[in-house]
């Protein structure tokens, strides 16, 4: 099984990456872009398990290393392989 990670600053967190690249991609001619927010992508394969064993144990490895959720949120999406 292949699970999806996305970890991504609480909105009111002052990202200065996310500000770089919408001022890049409007130097760019992006006239469109409003705003940007970057963030992480983490694919994790997993050995086979139930689905609801696998996302507990997704969350766990959310909360005690994948994000700082002080500042972070995380979404989770399992993908059959």
């Amino acid at each position: 099984m292949q699970a999806r990670v996305y970890v991504t600053l609480k909105r009111g967190v002052l990202d200065p990456q996310g500000k770089a690249i919408a001022r890049s991609l409007q130097s760019l001619g992006f006239d469109e872009v409003e705003d940007a927010r970057m963030g992480k992508f983490i694919e994790i394969t997993l050995k086979d398990l139930p689905a609801d064993k696998a996302r507990k144990q997704l969350e766990e490895m959310c909360t005690q290393l994948l994000a700082n959720l002080v500042i972070e949120d995380y979404r989770i999406e399992l993908v059959d392989a």
